[in-house]
């Protein structure tokens, strides 16, 4: 990738979008570009916070390790977005763990550059506060899908967004290995097995990287129905 072409990516993501492009030219001045291997870790829980990362290329976890050691993914990034924002403009330590799902390119801005040039420019706060509210619309969307939607629907969610056509027929590549998908869903591998057959009677048919979709326009009612229908139709 030139680097040109990771500027323009970097700055058409949401956390540069807003800036003026003398802001975005100054702050991007001192960046970095680091590629990782598929399943290298960027960075360790409680590590100190000392750039913002914008991904360039290929796909990120973020996940935490509870103490029983399970492993729960807070979120995934690819192509253009940004993290660790919040933790990199106090030097924090980081709250979670980031991985290179696959090989990736990531583009490195150090924090302390971020900050100086904060306390200069005003127009950074309404950058700073759009992203930050971002990766918080996620969370909560997140949260609300496990307690309103069956394991299935969810699934449905996760493809229909991956659509490129809101009708008709549709194959999409699944970005990464079934082992994550159920983990950002907030399933269990053999649970998310079970979805996808649930699926099947949808018109949604999964090979070992691929997904079709026979209706996309009829898996998006299927998500979009409300599970205590099912129960009332027993009662």
């Amino acid at each position: 990738m030139k680097k040109s072409e990771g500027l323009d990516i970097a700055r058409s993501s949401l956390l540069m979008r807003p800036l003026p492009d003398r802001i975005a030219e100054a702050l991007l001045t001192d960046a970095s570009t680091r590629h990782f291997a598929r399943g290298e870790t960027i960075f360790l829980q409680d590590e100190k916070a000392t750039v913002v990362h914008v991904v360039l290329d290929g796909w990120v976890k973020l996940y935490r390790i509870a103490p029983n050691g399970n492993e729960t993914v807070v979120n995934v990034f690819t192509r253009g977005h940004s993290f660790g924002e919040a933790v990199a403009f106090r030097l924090k330590p980081y709250p979670v763990s980031a991985e290179a799902v696959t090989d990736c390119t990531l583009l490195q801005i150090p924090a302390r550059r971020f900050i100086s040039m904060l306390q200069r420019e005003p127009e950074m706060a309404i950058a700073v506060v759009a992203s930050t509210f971002q990766h918080l619309h996620d969370l909560v969307g997140q949260v609300e899908q496990i307690k309103s939607q069956t394991g299935a629907q969810r699934v449905a969610d996760f493809l229909i967004r991956l659509c490129s056509s809101s009708s008709g027929t549709c194959v999409v590549k699944l970005p990464y290995d079934k082992v994550l998908i159920a983990g950002c869903l907030g399933m269990k591998p053999e649970s998310l097995s079970r979805a996808f057959a649930k699926l099947k009677p949808v018109g949604v048919h999964v090979s070992r990287h691929h997904a079709t979709i026979e209706n996309v326009k009829a898996l998006q009612e299927y998500a979009g129905r409300d599970p205590a229908d099912a129960w009332s139709k027993v009662l």
